[in-house]
This record gives structure tokens, sequence and C-alpha cells, in this order.
């Protein structure tokens, strides 16, 4: 920190902090851009490391994990947020009237795999997590009913009552299969609505569109289930109508129908029997309305809330693990690491070497994307990301790097990574630069 503070170069550095908005991880790079004249060859501008504080570049990580950096997480949240929202009210090149148009909020959750701590409330009133009569053992000798009234912070919350009766298989697996399971979903749910429209599929096509956008959620038990916003359109999309026998109670009977008809075999192999997971039984499906505990504002911000997190809840870690980690010596809660040591396991056998279950040990089985959207639901998040930079572009003004239109110039550039990440000392310096706060310490951040 001393010698930070006294480098001639100080000033520079602290501009390319702060201009990062205060990332965690910043990715460093090296190299040089120039602006030519395409008629003439004439150099207008060139810009080099060569002259920044340690010859390299600094910029945000841009990832979408708050456990990595909550400050480039807030602008993925962010962005998320005004994706989700235009869906249901319109803006960012969604017409207004996209909010008279039928459209649900679905909750789709897991099965279970076994009995786990839980935290029920009832009229403000915390009730007993599993209080059974008789307090009968399972057939491992453990108590399978729990008193206590768990706090929300209680560590215990989505650890299984026994540990042996847990089917950690089945659950690692219902992850893996999650996304194969949405997709049907939506093939079954398009099928529905054409069958109650008294239409074939083509038929549908001609008169309705199904569009959604959906965020995956973990559970403290380490399973994701899936919030989604399912909205019915015209043939067009959002800037056509529905066809007048599309309502939403039409659209509640065909999801309802749909989540109960779909399943996702997994094949028997190396010992393991055949599988056949499907949808929990509950299922929520509700209106989003204009006033009242489920609108549009409080949707999106829902959604866009845990389109930042990943299993992090569950206890486990936010990089990957492979077969040569030592799993007793990560510090991570009991129950993630029985679940990474059954992807583990079960990664290795070949009727499953599909579902790259070692590869996505960390996340517990799931290789889906966490925000997905249909392709007619509203903006994209690259659209927006464009639009801010060149809001960036155009506005920002550093006295060093002129505007530049890039249609009317030729842009010569070559970049190479450097690195990623800060000095202990340098992410103290950053946070204090940029009120952002300071990381945890011995993981404050690295230099690659």
């Amino acid at each position: 920190m001393i010698t930070r503070l006294h480098d001639p170069e100080y000033a520079r550095w602290a501009t390319q902090i702060r201009q990062t908005g205060g990332c965690r991880q910043p990715i460093q790079i090296r190299g040089h851009v120039e602006h030519l004249d395409p008629a003439t060859g004439q150099v207008l501008h060139r810009y080099s490391t060569h002259r920044e504080p340690g010859g390299v570049l600094r910029v945000a990580c841009r990832t979408r994990r708050a456990s990595r950096c909550p400050s480039c997480a807030e602008v993925y949240r962010a962005d998320t947020y005004h994706l989700i929202r235009a869906g249901l009210v319109g803006g960012k090149g969604v017409p207004e009237a996209v909010s008279a148009h039928p459209c649900l909020f679905v909750t789709l959750t897991a099965p279970s795999f076994g009995s786990v701590h839980t935290r029920c409330e009832r009229n403000g009133r915390v009730l007993p997590c599993h209080a059974r009569r008789g307090a009968s053992v399972c057939p491992h000798g453990t108590p399978i009913s729990c008193t206590a009234r768990h706090a929300a912070d209680d560590p215990r919350l989505g650890e299984p009552l026994c540990g042996e009766c847990y089917d950690y298989a089945a659950s690692v697996l219902f992850n893996s299969a999650a996304p194969e399971l949405w997709r049907r979903f939506t093939d079954a749910l398009r099928r529905r609505l054409a069958k109650l429209g008294g239409l074939t599929l083509c038929g549908l096509r001609e008169q309705l569109r199904v569009s959604f956008a959906k965020v995956a959620e973990y559970q403290r038990r380490g399973v994701v289930h899936f919030h989604a916003i399912i909205r019915l359109d015209g043939p067009d999309g959002p800037d056509t109508t529905p066809p007048a026998w599309a309502t939403a109670e039409l659209l509640t009977d065909a999801v309802r129908h749909a989540v109960g008809a779909v399943s996702v075999t997994i094949p028997a192999g190396g010992g393991e029997p055949e599988r056949v997971l499907r949808w929990g039984e509950q299922v929520d499906i509700r209106p989003i309305t204009t006033e009242g505990d489920l609108t549009d504002q409080a949707v999106a911000g829902y959604v866009a809330k845990y389109a930042t997190k990943a299993a992090e809840c569950v206890g486990t870690l936010d990089r990957r693990i492979n077969l040569l980690d030592d799993l007793d010596a990560l510090p991570i809660r009991e129950h993630a690491r029985r679940l990474i040591a059954e992807c583990l396991r079960l990664g290795v056998m070949d009727h499953l070497a599909d579902l790259r279950l070692v590869q996505w040990a960390h996340m517990l089985g799931f290789r889906g994307h966490f925000s997905t959207r249909s392709r007619r639901y509203s903006t994209t998040l690259g659209a927006l990301r464009a639009e801010r930079a060149e809001h960036a572009r155009v506005e920002t003004t550093t006295g060093r790097l002129p505007y530049f239109d890039e249609d009317t110039v030729l842009v010569v550039s070559h970049w190479a990574y450097a690195g990623r990440g800060l000095s202990p000392g340098d992410a103290l310096l950053a946070a204090a630069l940029t009120g952002t706060p300071p990381p945890d310490p011995g993981s404050a951040g690295r230099v690659a």
C-alpha cells in the first residue's frame, strides 16, 4: 500500500480503478489501438498501454457472481431487472401494450430426496421443523423428527435429518437434468395450448407465441428450482396481440398439465438404477398484476436478485473442483461436500459422461444457464451493454481519448491478456477509492 501511494503514477492508477466501478478482480490487458483516416491512412489518434501504470489497462471483469465481485454483479443485476421489466410493461424497444398480454409468474420446484431441516412460518409464527409424534427413528437409527424452531440463519437449514437416507445421487442428477426438463416443459406447454385452442402446432404458430424469461435458484438443500415469467403474445411477438381465446386461465391450465407431463430418464449403469426425474409436486402459478404483492417491479426485482447468485447458499465453492482436490480440506459444509463427492463419483461412469458431472461438481451437477429468455421476450443483455458502452464512449471524456465515429474511421487494435486481480494492498486501496466493502482477508485478490 505504501509503495502504491508513493508511486508517481498513483493518480492514473486511481483513475483506472475508479473507472472499473470498484471491480474486485479487474482484467489487465496490454496492447494498443490506432484510429486511422481510411482515405489517407493518417493516424488520427493512437493509444498504448505502454505509459499506463505497470504497462497495463485495468477493465472491469463483468462477472455475474456476487460472491466474486459485488460491483460487477450489481451491474448485471440491474441489466437483468430492466430486461425482465421491459417484457412486462414495455420499454427498451418493447411496446407498452405488452402489459395487457396474459402473463404468469411460475415457480417449478424439485421433488423430495429426503427430509431436511426447514424453517416454516404461519401467521408470523415460526413452526417446529419436523415435529412427529413418537419420535421414531430411520433404518440407520437417526431420529426423523426435529422440534427446533430454526432461525433464518441457522446453518442446519437444508441439511438432511439423516445423511444416509438422503438420495444424494438423485439430487445431483436432477440438477443435471433440470435444463432438459425445462426444454421439455416448454414443448409440452405449446402442445397443450395448441390442443386447448383446437389447433395444430403449425396452426398455433400462426396465431400465438409463448415468450418467457426464467432464472434458476438454489435451495438450501442443494437443488435448483426455476422462477419463470411466461407470457402469451401474438404470432410476431410483443408487437402483436394474442387471440381472444388465449387467456391467463387457459395458460394456467396449460402450465399445470405440462409440469406433470414431462420427465427425463437417466439410464441404469455402473451399479446405479434407472431413474425417472420429474418436477416436484409444489408448483406456484400466479398472475402478475399492476397492484398488490406481485407487481411488475416486484417480479423483476425478485428474478434479478437470483441472477447474481449461484450455489453459494448451499455452502459450496464458486470455482471448479476436480478429482485431484482433497474434498476433506475444502472449507465447505458437509452436505455440500457429499453432493460434490457424488458428482465426482457419478461423473466417471461411462453412461453418464455426457452430463459432465465432474466439470460441474462445484455447481452440484447443474450446468445450465442461470437466466435465459425466449427470443422475443424483450431486449437482450448484449443490447443493454452496447447502449451503456456507447453512452460512455460519447459522453465520458477523460482528456486522453477523443471520440471518433467508428463508422467513418479505420480502427486497428491489438490486445493481449496480462493478468487478473489485485494484490491485497491494492484491493484495500481500491475499496477506499470506490467506496465498496473491502474483500475478506486472505481472499482480497490475486494477480495472475
